[in-house]
């Protein structure tokens, strides 16, 4: 892994094609900053975060040191920003400008950056994290998030200059999160729903559908011939079969979130295999299956 050769990229932040864009705000659990590297494997550049002690072989410290993905906190933490200008509700409580017109016009704004968010330039989106975040302090459940949210007027040139101390309120938003260790990588879990991840249909779940469907149609056309018998044919156990026909009796909406991608993150052709007594009452699949 490359650190020392880095050192300008790292300490400025920006990249030519990729910024740290939390650069100089995240801390490990022991409050050891972390800093931006990378690694070159098989010709393809990983960025990552990395504690400090991890930089300077500090045996003391290195065991609850932290590596992690650049890319998934640096997603996740954009994502709850992104929310919070989305929301016109959230920006009103939190500003509470004194000139309504104002306030509309903040609101408004916030919302289009919200929107554009993706297409801004990297050093855009980094001049806005760093002045609404103080810090960002990475747990192994949780990260907090010290939010400046009474800073968004005048980053907006909607409100007079940055607010005073007694109004630049911190709010401390926290994302529940897992860490996985293999080795020297740890991967990030995000508990809960990307409300701005990419839907991606799984093909064994899809395929699984297809096939609980052909069984469905299968028995309705037996005319009385025994499950085992039907199973036989199609070259499966009773059990296996019987297991496949509750599936085509899958609520509506599951179905076509399942065919968008839209599922839940922990349901596979697995786990919904392993459901041997699926409920047939749509309101009881939806809960069962973690769409309730």
């Amino acid at each position: 892994m490359r650190l020392a050769g880095n050192t300008a990229e790292r300490n400025a932040g920006t990249r030519t094609h990729q910024p740290s864009l939390l650069a100089g705000m995240l801390f490990d659990a022991t409050g050891n900053r972390m800093t931006p590297s990378y690694a070159v494997k098989k010709g393809t550049r990983y960025r990552y975060y990395v504690s400090r002690p991890r930089i300077t072989q500090d045996q003391r410290e290195s065991s609850s040191a932290f590596r992690i993905p650049a890319g998934e906190i640096e997603h996740l933490v954009t994502s709850r920003v992104r929310q919070w200008l989305l929301d016109p509700g959230g920006i009103y409580q939190a500003t509470r400008l004194p000139d309504p017109s104002a306030q509309r016009r903040l609101i408004t704004r916030a919302g289009e950056i919200g929107k554009s968010w993706t297409e801004l330039p990297g050093t855009r989106q980094r001049a806005f994290l760093t002045t609404l975040i103080d810090r960002i302090d990475v747990r192994a459940h949780q990260i907090d998030i010290h939010f400046r949210p009474a800073r968004l007027g005048a980053l907006l040139d909607v409100a007079t200059p940055l607010p005073s101390a007694s109004d630049d309120e911190t709010q401390i938003p926290s994302e529940p999160i897992r860490l996985r260790r293999t080795g020297r990588e740890i991967t990030m879990r995000i508990d809960g729903t990307d409300p701005f991840a990419t839907a991606k249909p799984d093909a064994r779940l899809i395929k699984l559908l297809i096939r609980a469907r052909r069984f469905n149609a299968t028995l309705l056309d037996s005319d009385g011939v025994p499950f085992a018998a039907l199973a036989r044919r199609q070259g499966v156990s009773p059990s296996y079969f019987t297991r496949l026909v509750r599936i085509s009796y899958l609520a509506p909406d599951i179905t076509e979130a399942i065919l968008d991608g839209r599922q839940p993150r922990d349901l596979t052709a697995d786990k919904l295999l392993a459901h041997s007594r699926l409920p047939l009452g749509w309101p009881e699949q939806r809960t069962v299956l973690g769409f309730a």
